[in-house]
């Protein structure tokens, strides 16, 4: 999500508003609506990454029974050949274990925490708008926007008062 997406988003439903007397209730909807529509975009590189660490269990078993194949067509060699040989199929499935559950795996779960977080924008914006549209004055408006902010991020009462009055 860039600073555009936000101000775009911003600016299409100021203008809904502005050029028509749409319900609160419609512009939520519209509203939601471009919300899932972004964040279903946000979350594909998330799941393509997530779908390639679900199959590296699978290629680190490929990699073991093609480890023990090779094994088997040295089954006349002595103990050390064999052990070599063994220990190589263990290190696929080994590889393949630890690129998923250490990696690539977690590596999805943050793209995907990403995109929901980038979402939180949008759902602060709706809220505001949705209320000023419903008849709340606009000091309110922003009041219903501080409070859809996650508690650790949010202002306080007195900062966001302090902000707007640009002290």
């Amino acid at each position: 999500m860039t600073n555009l997406d936000i101000i775009n988003f911003l600016c299409d439903n100021v203008k809904v508003i502005i050029t028509t007397n749409v319900p609160p209730h419609e512009l939520e909807d519209l509203m939601e609506l471009e919300i899932e529509t972004h964040h279903h975009e946000a979350m594909v590189p998330s799941r393509s990454i997530a779908k390639i660490a679900d199959a590296l269990p699978g290629l680190g078993i490929v990699a073991a029974v093609l480890g023990v194949v090779l094994t088997m067509g040295k089954i006349d060699q002595p103990p050390s050949v064999l052990g070599h040989c063994v220990g190589a199929a263990l290190v696929g499935t080994f590889l393949g274990v630890l690129m998923c559950y250490g990696l690539v795996g977690p590596m999805a779960t943050n793209l995907e925490y990403k995109a929901k977080e980038d979402s939180v924008y949008f759902q602060i914006i709706k809220v505001a708008l949705v209320a000023f549209v419903g008849g709340s004055p606009p000091q309110m408006a922003v009041e219903f926007a501080r409070r859809a902010i996650p508690g650790k991020e949010r202002p306080t009462f007195d900062e966001l008062e302090k902000g707007i009055r640009g002290g």
